[in-house]
């Protein structure tokens, strides 16, 4: 067996390690009478996916003691459908230079608030039934700032390219109690940490102001806890099309690659690099393309269904993902062209996400 042969294997293996621990949030109750908590959502231009979430709020097994919609300027009926669910709907000022549509909005959100914990849902995130149960529990037990990611749940074709992401964003982390990392989109805390922090006033300019709000947590020694979202919470990422998908994830690629710490970037671009040369060397071998290395097909043919069997697995913690394993040289390929974009975008200092620019420095 050759060399290459070899190192494509041990960075195969990496990937199981990588993925070796991806916890779920404890399915606990609250230890006695649980504190009352507000449920904050910032919304902007969420009409097709905030009833979904209004729903599954109405089937929650531990009520909140309010659900505040914060409308962050929409330009459809937003604001309308929240009203309808009867929740209260509130919407800040202006955004003020400085500051990034969601932070300022939650930084309203949480003023108008009155729960004792707080907890942060994005609009497009569908929790079962005894998720916000799960949470309180969590919170109550590790304290600080406890996060889930949700199961990323696809519909249309274009979606299964978001496979790599999805799958490197929790390689590239940490997660269980005290991991030291946030999502955004599920995150649950005290008011009194929240506002020891600063909140997202001190995070204001942050296009992932999770990862930003963690480090906060984390120099005011406050425990700082993440989890997957299997089987709890889902969301469906950029139902807007192709176009959302792209520009979605450039957005948060290039701001927060930076974040990650270096050996375990190390180690996700070690395994990366076994996938993109089994994207190229199967093809190469069956068509005769250019290829360094060993040109036997069967070899290649083991190794890629190797990899293919092994994005089939894992994939299956955060996302649905289907065909697209099978193919994964589709989603290499449009994942180097989002982080090509990405660079492009650290480089011109902004991106356009939702009509507004965002820094990426």
């Amino acid at each position: 067996m050759d060399l290459l042969v070899i190192s494509l294997l041990v960075r195969w293996i990496l990937g199981w390690l990588l993925c070796d621990r991806l916890p779920r949030l404890p399915e606990a109750g609250p230890a006695g009478q649980p504190p009352g908590f507000s449920v904050l959502i910032p919304a902007r231009n969420e009409e097709n996916s905030l009833p979904h979430l209004l729903a599954a709020l109405e089937r929650q097994s531990l009520k909140p003691l309010e659900v505040i919609v914060i409308d962050d300027h929409s330009s459809d009926g937003t604001a309308a459908c929240a009203r309808a669910a009867g929740v209260q709907v509130i919407q800040p000022p202006p955004l003020p230079p400085g500051w990034c549509g969601k932070t300022w909005a939650l930084h309203h959100g949480s003023r108008s608030s009155r729960g004792e914990l707080l907890v942060f849902l994005d609009a497009d995130t569908e929790p079962g039934p005894q998720f916000l149960e799960r949470m309180v529990a969590a919170q109550q037990r590790l304290g600080g700032l406890v996060s889930v990611q949700p199961f990323h749940r696809t519909e249309q074709p274009y979606e299964q390219l978001s496979l790599l992401f999805n799958l490197v964003g929790l390689m590239a982390v940490p997660l269980g109690e005290q991991a030291g990392v946030a999502f955004g989109p599920a995150m649950i805390t005290s008011r009194k940490d929240y506002e020891l922090v600063g909140g997202h006033g001190a995070v204001a300019d942050k296009v992932v102001e999770d990862w930003f709000l963690a480090h906060l947590y984390d120099a005011a020694s406050l425990p700082v806890s993440a989890y997957i979202g299997q089987d709890q919470i889902a969301y469906r990422m950029y139902p807007g099309g192709l176009g959302d998908l792209v520009v979605g994830f450039d957005k948060n690629f290039a701001t927060a690659a930076g974040e990650v710490r270096w050996p375990r970037m190390l180690a996700v671009l070690l395994w990366l690099s076994g996938l993109f040369w089994m994207a190229w060397a199967l093809p190469a071998s069956l068509l005769g393309w250019p290829l360094v290395g060993n040109p036997d097909r069967w070899i290649n043919l083991v190794i890629y269904a190797a990899y293919a069997l092994q994005l089939l697995l894992l994939s299956r913690q955060v996302g649905r993902f289907s065909w697209i394993n099978l193919l994964f040289p589709v989603p290499v390929l449009f994942f180097l062209v989002v982080f090509l974009l990405a660079i492009v975008n650290l480089e011109r200092g902004s991106v356009s996400w939702k009509g507004r620019q965002f820094p990426t420095r």
